[in-house]
């Protein structure tokens, strides 16, 4: 940080916006191999949390490649970059009061664990989207698995980059053996059981 920045407070605090919101912020960092289904259940969990009226937004690991992070690629030092912003953006929107969904790969736990630190205690739920790595070629919804074993995508998890599993994440979404409105609603009783979705 240069010497001549300083950080300007707010007048308003995060709690004052859980109180106007009436809910908690948080931040639901999905993370799993390509075709595990984060980005399709957080779609559906972000539908359900804003019809019961929760000020909730998501970002798309994908999405944000197409703008913020558009001048990254996949090497190691890149990955880590991604994820950095990723974490530095979801950490701006919980202290603005929403419920935050970042789904992305994110492969290793060392940089899990660092944007985890950004966060005060309860604010950093882990969504493990469990899957393997054969059961997410079979899927392969985007096709990137195919590409990557001949070789026309380099770096890809699951293939020739490695992935890391959560040692102790918050929630793990089995999706061999869930569905998707199943995998949503764990989800949801794990906010409301914790007292995510209000606020005294």
């Amino acid at each position: 940080m240069g010497k001549h920045i300083s950080w300007h407070a707010s007048k308003i605090s995060k709690t004052d916006r859980h109180q106007l919101n009436r809910h908690k912020s948080a931040v639901l960092w999905f993370t799993g191999l390509s075709g595990s289904g984060k980005s399709t259940i957080s779609v559906e969990l972000e539908k359900e949390l804003f019809q019961l009226g929760i000020h909730v937004y998501r970002l798309d690991g994908d999405n944000l490649r197409h703008g913020l992070n558009a001048n990254l690629g996949f090497s190691p030092a890149d990955r880590k970059e991604n994820i950095r912003r990723i974490g530095e953006v979801a950490r701006l929107m919980v202290d603005a009061g929403l419920l935050t969904l970042a789904a992305t790969i994110s492969p290793f736990r060392e940089d899990r664990e660092q944007i985890r630190k950004l966060f005060d205690e309860g604010e950093f739920i882990e969504v493990f989207v469990k899957a393997r790595v054969e059961v997410c070629k079979a899927r392969d919804p985007k096709g990137l698995y195919r590409k990557a074993e001949m070789g026309k995508i380099k770096n890809f998890t699951g293939i020739d980059a490695p992935y890391e599993e959560p040692k102790s994440p918050e929630i793990v979404i089995d999706t061999e053996k869930l569905t998707i409105t199943e995998s949503v609603q764990v989800i949801l009783d794990y906010l409301k059981q914790n007292g995510y979705l209000q606020y005294p």
